[in-house]
């Protein structure tokens, strides 16, 4: 399989479709089958304690794994989760970005699964781990 959509393409298109991701999460490399995300920590992210919060680290997958189906079928916004596995691990590092590391496992004509670690930017130990499953609904014939 090949990208249907390149870095700039696919980070204009997802702040097209979802505005308020913009400045939150960034494309930070894309091949066929994978892409790194970026979540830009800010204080909304975090957690009492100073943690980044668990929505947020959830948010991080979950768009990763939209971004590399988008990547590699187009602009068809209308890949839905359906499932998701969720592991905290680590405590995320203080004042850190998180950079998501997504792997798309399956593309299916309906489905599609993705594997997604999450590190404390600079970090060697991920801070959560989870595997998602997309439903790709097709457009009536």
């Amino acid at each position: 399989m090949t990208l249907a959509l390149d870095k700039q393409e696919l980070s204009d298109y997802l702040h097209e479709i979802f505005p308020p991701i913009r400045g939150d999460f960034a494309v930070e490399r894309l091949e066929d089958m994978y892409v790194e995300m970026r979540l830009m920590v800010s204080d909304r992210h975090l957690r009492p304690g100073g943690t980044v919060s668990g929505p947020s680290m959830f948010a991080l997958a979950d768009v990763s794994v939209y971004a590399i189906i988008l990547a590699m079928v187009g602009k068809k916004a209308l890949a839905v989760t359906t499932n998701c596995s969720f592991d905290f691990m680590n405590k995320p590092a203080a004042g850190k970005d998180l950079i998501a590391k997504c792997t798309l496992l399956k593309l299916g004509r309906v489905l599609a699964v993705g594997d997604v670690l999450i590190y404390s930017e600079g970090e060697d130990s991920p801070v959560a781990r989870s595997s998602m499953t997309y439903s790709i609904p097709q457009k009536p014939a």
